[in-house]
C-alpha cells in the first residue's frame, strides 16, 4: 500500500478546517452528469474516493444513491463526519479500498485522482466496481485567463515541488486500456462567490503544498496574497468577490477482465 504523499498528509492535516471553508463547492450543473452519465441514483452504491472534507460527497448524497466516503487523512475525515453525519466514512487508500469486491455501481474521485494515479489504484477501483460500473474523475480548475487568477498561480506554483498536479496531465499515464475505457469529457463553468478571506486566503493557504510549508514561507505566501487583494482593482475593497472556475469531469467505463488475482 502506498503512503499518502507528504504534502497531502501534512498539508491536509494542518489545514482541514481552512480547506472546508475555502474550497469551492461544485456547480449544480454537475448533478445531471452524476445521475445520467455516472449512474448515481437511488438504489445504487457510489464510492467517493479521496473524499476529503466532503465537498463533493454532499453533491453525491443529493442523487439519492448510497454514498460511501473513503479518505486516508484523519483530519479530513473528521470534517466530513461533522458536516455529513449520515454518510458512511471509512479510512482507506486508493490501492487498499476497504470494501468488498464488486460492491459499488460507481466510484468518483473529486479533486483527488492525481494523488494516486497508478496502475495499482486502477486495479483496486476495478475490483470494487461491479460489471458495467462507471468511474468519474472530477477537478475544479481556475480560469487563468483572468489576470489576477493567473497572478495567484504565479505566487503558489514555485512552492509545489514534487506534489502531483492535475494540470500536468500525468494522471492519464495509468490508463492503458486494461481496466477502463474513457467515454467522455465534460466541462462546467461556475463562479465561487465569497469573501476575499474565503475564496483566496482560505482557498490557497489550504493547498496541500502551501499548508505543508515551514511557517515563515507560508507567511510569505499569505503576505503576497494579501497584497494582491489590497492592490488589484478587481479585488481591492470588493466583498464579496467572484472567483472564476470550470469543473472538468471525465467518465470511464469498467472493462471486463483485467482484475487482479492476488
Amino acid at each position: 500500500m502506498r503512503e499518502v504523499h507528504v504534502a497531502a498528509q501534512l498539508g491536509f492535516s494542518r489545514e482541514a478546517e481552512a480547506y472546508a471553508r475555502g474550497r469551492p463547492e461544485y456547480p449544480a450543473t454537475v448533478l445531471p452528469w452524476l445521475t445520467d452519465d455516472l449512474g448515481a441514483a437511488q438504489g445504487k452504491v457510489v464510492v467517493d474516493l479521496g473524499a476529503g472534507t466532503g465537498k463533493f460527497t454532499r453533491l453525491l448524497v443529493g442523487t439519492g444513491a448510497e454514498v460511501i466516503a473513503v479518505e486516508p487523512v484523519a483530519a479530513m475525515r473528521a470534517q466530513l463526519a461533522s458536516s455529513l453525519p449520515g454518510v458512511q466514512c471509512v479510512a482507506g487508500h486508493a490501492d487498499a479500498i476497504p470494501l468488498e469486491t464488486a460492491s459499488a455501481d460507481a466510484l468518483v474521485c473529486a479533486q483527488a485522482f492525481h494523488w494516486f494515479a497508478t496502475q495499482a489504484a486502477l486495479a483496486e477501483i476495478h475490483r470494487v466496481l461491479r460489471p458495467g460500473g462507471r468511474l468519474g474523475l472530477v477537478w475544479n480548475v481556475r480560469d487563468e485567463s483572468v489576470d489576477w487568477v493567473a497572478a495567484i498561480t504565479g505566487i503558489i506554483t514555485p512552492h509545489e515541488g514534487d506534489a502531483p498536479r492535475y494540470y500536468t496531465g500525468a494522471w492519464r499515464q495509468p490508463f492503458s486500456g486494461r481496466y477502463f475505457n474513457e467515454l467522455e469529457h465534460s466541462s462546467f463553468p461556475f463562479q465561487h462567490v465569497g469573501t476575499p478571506r474565503e475564496v483566496i486566503l482560505d482557498r490557497f493557504l489550504s493547498v496541500s503544498f502551501i499548508a505543508a510549508l515551514p511557517a515563515h514561507e507560508k507567511a510569505n505566501v499569505e503576505s503576497r496574497l494579501r497584497a494582491l487583494i489590497a492592490s488589484h482593482p478587481a479585488l481591492r475593497e470588493r466583498n464579496p468577490i467572484s472567483f472564476p472556475y470550470r469543473t472538468d469531469a471525465y467518465l470511464f467505463a469498467r472493462l471486463e477482465g483485467g482484475a487482479r488475482t492476488n
